[in-house]
This record gives structure tokens, C-alpha cells and sequence, in this order.
């Protein structure tokens, strides 16, 4: 990978490739699904297709984040419910992969690679959500293991996952460094929920704990050691949040320039006003910075920085704060026929506001950015 980041002719086949696909085969698949339910048959193409083995290797090292960047940054472009599917699957089992036994990664990232098994990553709480150290969902010690009690909220895929990776406090009093992420079957006795009805309707929902039962062999790495899983797991996703922002703010530029070019208005084509061109390479030059960033990082964590943390949190900050601009100007020069239901850019205007809370809120980001300039 070059300095400049510039994509090879190999990575801009496959990415061309990649949006075929989602258009061909993903993006229909996704259509026919009900919204705010988790969409089985577009998790299973995404099986078929091998693009969740990009995520998640048979043979050889985990995937590089600059690979699961373009992957993330090509489906967004065309179908955001496509790219969220695989993110989420991705987020869900990462820890699994990162930190998992051999008994754990053989029963689970099997099916998880064909598409099988739906993944959930659970660590927001109704009041640990920006700051995730303060997680109160319990650990009580039982003769077998732990029991788990307490609720787990806004975590996508629930309560329709077929496995959970779980963060609980199992020492009182040590912030970070008492917290476990476990890996939790959804047929465990006591695991309840209920899905929530979002802005955009993606499978989120609410987990209840009431004595769910744990043991050694669903401890994910080490006890009291769950938050490093659980930053390990976000350092990779951060960057390709920013990536899934890119992919959304590239749909939206895509649609104005072809807008600009087609609309007649004020005795010729908007493309031929001022005002509009100067929107249009804001947008353009906005875009590229972030695009810029979410490379960089990815090659950061890639090659093993030490600043990875910051790298990704700039990315994720400035790349989705971007998109929430770039997508709101598309919709700016459309007019109201952009805020249509059923409209590409009522779509993405939707969908954009999201990613600028989950995996680390704007504010959060700022706040590793300052910490890590500390350092």
C-alpha cells in the first residue's frame, strides 16, 4: 500500500466488484426483508458470496482493516442494509476471533463465515453507553462459573443473534479492569428481549439478563480483562465506521453531480450556478479528506502503530461528521423531492445520523483524541 493511499488497479477492480454485487444480488435481498428485523437471507448471501470469509479468514492472519475499509466503503455506496448486515456480523464475532479458544472459534466462525449464525456485540447499557467502563450489568460468582443479571440496550441484532459477545462486570469497583466479555448462546436460560423501533429501522434491541448462566469455557480472553477485548474489537471497527460514513457521503456526491447536470432551473442547468458548483466541491473535497483519514488509520492499525487509537478516533470523528454534512447539502440541492419516503437520499439522510453516536460518540472521539495527544 502506498504513502499516498492511492488505491491499486487489483483494489479498484475489486471494489467496482464488490458494488456489482451489492446492486446484483445483495441490494434486492435487502429490499425484500422487513425493516428493524435481522435479515437472514442477506446475511447468508453475504455467506454465499464469501464476503464475511473476507472478514473473517479460514486460513492465514485476521483481516486487515484497510481490506475491511473498501469492502465496508464499496457496499455502503450502493446498499447501507447490506453493508450494516456484514459490519455487524463483523462486530459480533470479531472478539470471538480476536480473543476466543480454538473450541470457541471452531463452534461459532464456522457459521458465522457461511452466514448461518447471526452475531451481536452487547456493551451499551441504559446508563453506560458513551461511557462504556461504567457497565453495570453483573457477574455474580456461582459454584459452575457466574451468574449474569442486569440489561444490555441498543445492541444491533438483538434479540435475534444466535450468539451474544457479552461485557459484565465481575469486580465491583475496578471501572475497565473488573469487566469480562463472555460469549453467551441466545438459548441460554434467562436471556430475554425485545426489539426497539429506531430512525432507521436496522435489528436493534434490548437484552434482559435474569440469571443467565455462565462458565470458564465462555470467558472470551481473560476474567476482568473484557474491556481490552471489547477497545481491540473498536480500534479495528472505528476506521471502517468512518469507512461505511465514506461509502454514504460518496452515494450522495454520485446523486448531486448527476442531478446538477439533469435539472433545468433559472434558465439553464444547476450545474451552470455558482453557489451550486462551490456546494459541489465542498462536498467533493470534504469527502476525500475523509476518505484520506480512514486510510491512513487502517493502515495504521495494519502495520501496528502506536497511535492507532487516536488515528481511528480522528477517523471516525471526522469521517461521519462529514457524511451527516455531505448528505444534508445532497439533500439541500435536490429539494423536496429528496425528503420523499422511498427517495436514495431520504434514505441516507436517515441513516447518516446514526453512526455519529454508535462505536464512540462524536464527543467521545474528541475526547481520546485530546487524551492521546497527552501521551
Amino acid at each position: 500500500m502506498p504513502d499516498a493511499y492511492e488505491l491499486s488497479p487489483e483494489e479498484e477492480r475489486w471494489c467496482a466488484d464488490v458494488r456489482a454485487l451489492a446492486a446484483g444480488r445483495l441490494r434486492p435481498l435487502a429490499e425484500a426483508g422487513t425493516p428493524g428485523e435481522a435479515n437472514r437471507p442477506l446475511v447468508a448471501e453475504l455467506g454465499e458470496q464469501g464476503l464475511l470469509e473476507r472478514v473473517f479468514p479460514v486460513d492465514g492472519p485476521a483481516v486487515r482493516a484497510f481490506d475491511l475499509c473498501l469492502l465496508r466503503e464499496s457496499l455502503a455506496r450502493v446498499s447501507t442494509e447490506a453493508e450494516t448486515a456484514l459490519a455487524l456480523q463483523g462486530l459480533g464475532a470479531c472478539p470471538v476471533a480476536q480473543a476466543g479458544t480454538k473450541e470457541q472459534q471452531a463452534r461459532w466462525l464456522p457459521e458465522v463465515r457461511a452466514g448461518r449464525a447471526v452475531a451481536a456485540f452487547a456493551l451499551s447499557e441504559p446508563d453506560a453507553g458513551s461511557d462504556a467502563a461504567a457497565l453495570a450489568l453483573t457477574a455474580a460468582e456461582a459454584p459452575d462459573g457466574w451468574r449474569l443479571t442486569g440489561t444490555k440496550t441498543w445492541i444491533s441484532n438483538a434479540p435475534a443473534a444466535d450468539f451474544y459477545t457479552v461485557f459484565a462486570r465481575t469486580t465491583e469497583g475496578a471501572g475497565s479492569r473488573g469487566v469480562t466479555a463472555f460469549l453467551v448462546p441466545a438459548d441460554r436460560p434467562g436471556l430475554t428481549g425485545e426489539p426497539l423501533a429506531m430512525l432507521s429501522p436496522h435489528p436493534i434491541g434490548t437484552l434482559r439478563f435474569e440469571g443467565v448462566p455462565v462458565g470458564p469455557d465462555d470467558v472470551l480472553g481473560e476474567t476482568d480483562r473484557g474491556f481490552a477485548v471489547a477497545m481491540s474489537t473498536l480500534n479495528l471497527f472505528r476506521p471502517s465506521v468512518g469507512a461505511f460514513a465514506v461509502g454514504m457521503a460518496q452515494a450522495a456526491l454520485d446523486a448531486s453531480l448527476t442531478w446538477a447536470q439533469e435539472r433545468e432551473a433559472f434558465g439553464g442547468r444547476l450545474r451552470d450556478l455558482q453557489s451550486v458548483g462551490h456546494t459541489l466541491a465542498e462536498m467533493a473535497t470534504r469527502l476525500e479528506a475523509s476518505r484520506l483519514l480512514v486510510y491512513a488509520a487502517a493502515c495504521a492499525y495494519d502495520r501496528g502503530a502506536p497511535d492507532v487509537a487516536k488515528r481511528s478516533a480522528m477517523a471516525k470523528l471526522f469521517a461521519t461528521e462529514t457524511a451527516q454534512w455531505v448528505v444534508d447539502a445532497a439533500v439541500q440541492l435536490h429539494g423536496a423531492r429528496a425528503l420523499q419516503q422511498g427517495h436514495p437520499l431520504e434514505h441516507l439522510y436517515r441513516e447518516v445520523r446514526a453512526p455519529r453516536i454508535y462505536e464512540g460518540a462524536t464527543e467521545v472521539q474528541r475526547g481520546i483524541i485530546a487524551r492521546e495527544l497527552y501521551r
